[in-house]
């Protein structure tokens, strides 16, 4: 059975400096994995890495049996993968609307879906405000919208819970559970609030200094040894 996402020994350098270490991890059609770790052990290297922002060394990714490996990020767009920066990077002077058009621009189709207004209505509400003017939380909703409409295969979100206020918080782990259940797509994310990965992700590794150090479901999982390498 082909995984929908397969990374095989990524290996990753910052000039000489080696910060992935031969992560390897699978994802089912509709599975979301948390990538858990402290400040620094290498989350977005990784994210950066997989998307093709940042050249690997070594190794190998495969979006349903088709390598990735030598494409650029935006042929991994158009591929299937989509990817939430930390810090979300939207366009602060263009729409709501605008936003989250550039997501479409590789689609035939350049209508925003109403799945995106139904899971998001603010955006609705303020589709004619720029961006810029948003909070951090509806900002963080909008560069998922912008990435959903993308139709992706793989959802890659980095940091999503960064400077976002706790109710919010909840209320996007909500949407993001729905949204995987409708729209038939796998997460990938990294995290470090453990609250929110438990909320939407049913497998978890725990990523330290550059090594995916534990992996297991989220029913079989150790909160003791998730925690331990959270608060080191």
């Amino acid at each position: 059975m082909i995984s929908m996402l397969n990374v095989s020994d990524l290996n990753v350098f910052y000039g000489e400096s080696h910060t992935i270490y031969d992560a390897s991890f699978t994802l089912g059609d509709t599975d979301a994995l948390a990538v858990i770790g402290r400040n620094g052990v290498g989350k977005t290297t990784l994210l950066k890495s997989i998307m093709g922002i940042l050249p690997s060394r070594s190794g190998t990714v495969r979006l349903n049996g088709t390598v990735l490996s030598n494409l650029q990020s935006y042929e991994r767009v158009r591929a299937g993968l989509a990817f939430v920066p930390q810090g979300r990077l939207i366009f602060p002077y263009l729409t709501v609307e605008e936003n989250i058009l550039t997501g479409m621009t590789h689609l035939a189709k350049q209508q925003i879906p109403e799945y995106i207004y139904t899971f998001f209505p603010v955006l609705k509400e303020m589709r004619r405000r720029r961006g810029g003017n948003l909070s951090g939380g509806q900002q963080q909703m909008l560069a998922i919208a912008r990435a959903l409409v993308s139709e992706p295969k793989v959802l890659i979100l980095d940091e999503p819970t960064e400077g976002i206020q706790p109710s919010i918080i909840k209320e996007l782990a909500q949407s993001l559970k729905k949204l995987r259940q409708e729209l038939k797509f796998a997460i990938l994310l990294s995290e470090q609030v453990l609250s929110f990965a438990l909320e939407v992700a049913d497998k978890f590794a725990v990523l330290d200094r550059g090594r995916v150090v534990y992996e297991n479901e989220r029913a079989k999982v150790d909160m003791d040894t998730i925690k331990a390498f959270l608060t080191v």
